[in-house]
């Protein structure tokens, strides 16, 4: 199934994604609407153009009209709401998520939502270092990755109109994974890096640093400045796979301490050649 004009999309929670979501889809010309507790975000999104209509609660008429419902929500929000409202829900709407981890996401979601309404989850790998509608950008999915993880519940149909979600909103790569392979993944190239990021921030006491310091060290740190409520709930919820992957990075860590203890210049150059190599697989290509 394709997501078609004829489609009303309602996004609940306009923040940074929720909102960037809205300016893309609205860009290209579907219908777009919005749920979240401020008015003043409701406001600037409405006299920005980035939505038709939008409630500061929930509105039982902009629920039970969409046909596709974004929730860009915090977890333990997302679950809560499905929850105490899903019997406002149009019969045959998809809803799908932005939500950093997905194993227990998805598996309780699913387990309560109503058999006429199906839940696709989604992670797009896209973000900013502030949060906010205003600060809401489409711009940050172009040369991103979207994730879609499947679980066996879901429909043909509904796998298919996450995936052209992820493309009409501009990303560069649409991919699939499982709820518990996206997690494992996730816990190493975002969690992880957040992790290392915040422990460098906090690990030197130096004084007045930010006069000193480089591009290497602000290109390594760009991402510690983070949402503490979100990230720490993030990290609890996918505790497991992250511990494993601090574990892997600090033996790493600790083979390189050893090579600099032992002089080993070859061991080292051996590990920047493989590092420099796989590094390049990274880079984003221009769509």
């Amino acid at each position: 199934m394709k997501l078609t004009k004829d489609m009303n999309i309602l996004i609940v929670g306009l923040g940074l994604l929720g909102g960037s979501y809205a300016k893309a889809l609205t860009k290209k010309g579907y219908r777009v609407t919005a749920i979240t507790r401020s008015q003043s975000s409701i406001d600037f999104a409405m006299e920005d153009g980035m939505i038709t209509a939008g409630a500061a609660s929930v509105d039982p008429a902009l629920v039970g009209e969409a046909d596709l419902i974004v929730f860009a929500l915090y977890p333990h929000i997302f679950l809560d709401w499905v929850k105490e409202h899903q019997d406002l829900f149009k019969p045959g709407a998809v809803i799908t998520d932005v939500t950093g981890v997905k194993g227990c996401i998805v598996s309780e979601i699913q387990s309560i939502l109503r058999p006429d309404v199906e839940f696709i989850a989604a992670h797009p790998m896209a973000g900013r270092e502030v949060s906010g509608v205003k600060n809401s950008d489409d711009s940050i999915f172009r040369g991103a990755n979207y994730v879609v993880t499947p679980s066996e519940r879901n429909t043909p149909d509904a796998i298919e109109l996450c995936e052209d979600l992820g493309n009409v909103l501009g990303f560069a790569r649409v991919s699939r994974l499982s709820p518990d392979d996206h997690d494992e993944i996730i816990a190493f190239v975002s969690q992880l890096t957040h992790c290392i990021a915040v422990s460098l921030m906090t690990c030197q006491q130096t004084e007045h640093l930010e006069d000193y310091t480089g591009d290497s060290f602000r290109d390594l740190t760009r991402i510690a400045r983070l949402n503490d409520e979100m990230w720490s709930e993030l990290f609890l919820l996918n505790k497991e796979a992250l511990l494993k992957q601090m574990n892997l990075f600090q033996r790493e860590l600790d083979r390189l301490k050893i090579m600099i203890e032992d002089d080993d210049a070859e061991g080292m150059r051996e590990m920047m050649r493989y590092s420099t190599a796989r590094r390049a697989l990274f880079d984003k290509k221009p769509n």
